[in-house]
């Protein structure tokens, strides 16, 4: 479906508020002109504010030397993960999250460990709100030798449709045959490390495929993504670098 009106904006800043944390934050706006904003938390983990909503993506407590504060954070309001690695799914982190009314989407295995949530397969399609839907698509390793990492048919990726506004969040993937089936994408997120996700020729290549219209390379790690701009900038793609080591 054609977007009327998406993205008409974009601005980048820091967040402080609540003592929350000083977090990189773009904002982009939906067909109806309400705003949804994406907090570089880290690596994987994603914080969305859209019409008073709080939406979680894969939160970890810590990572590295990196630590993020939830108990300062508000609550979800719907919190998503996409497999059971340690950088994406941490149950400390979902229980400083949740209350009894938020709404956990995670695949089988995730559910299973944490021993509640809305369970989606690849290919399953949940409206969550009147304004919004996710889509569970496939998330997985296809290079010999990378396999065990995410074998096909376990993990998820997700779109999310808010309000019109498509955000296509890869989850750990490769450049799979799949991503050919992503249409009218506005906002994506792909990952960029080795060996467990894309090298970042893939990832130039999987954006390429999708055709977004912003794409954040993310769950970097060390992996030196400073020249996918310039590689992309042919395209007509606004590549935006932010702190998802």
């Amino acid at each position: 479906m054609k977007k009327i009106l998406t993205c008409l904006f974009a601005a980048i800043g820091l967040t402080t508020a609540c003592g929350q944390g000083n977090y990189e934050t773009d904002v982009f706006m939906t067909k109806s002109g309400k705003t949804v904003t994406f907090h570089a938390l880290v690596h994987a983990s994603i914080r969305i504010q859209y019409d008073g909503k709080e939406i979680e993506i894969d939160p970890v407590t810590k990572l590295g030397n990196k630590t993020i504060d939830y108990a300062v954070m508000p609550k979800a309001d719907y919190l998503l993960v996409t497999h059971e690695h340690f950088d994406h799914f941490n149950q400390d982190a979902i229980k400083l999250l949740t209350t009894g009314k938020t709404r956990f989407v995670t695949n089988q295995r995730c559910a299973d460990m944490y021993g509640s949530g809305d369970v989606m397969n690849n290919g399953d399609k949940l409206q969550i709100a009147d304004d919004f839907t996710i889509e569970a698509v496939p998330a997985y390793n296809y290079t010999e030798g990378h396999t065990q990492f995410h074998p096909k048919g376990r993990d998820n990726g997700y779109i999310l449709t808010i309000d019109g506004l498509r955000i296509y969040i890869a989850g750990d993937t490769e450049d799979i045959p799949e991503m050919s089936a992503i249409k009218d994408i506005d906002i994506a997120f792909l990952p960029c490390n080795q060996p467990y996700t894309m090298t970042p020729e893939q990832l130039i290549k999987a954006t390429r495929i999708i055709k977004p219209k912003v794409v954040f390379p993310y769950h970097y790690g060390q992996t030196d993504v400073s020249n996918i701009p310039e590689q992309l900038q042919g395209d007509g793609i606004d590549v935006r670098i932010r702190h998802y080591e």
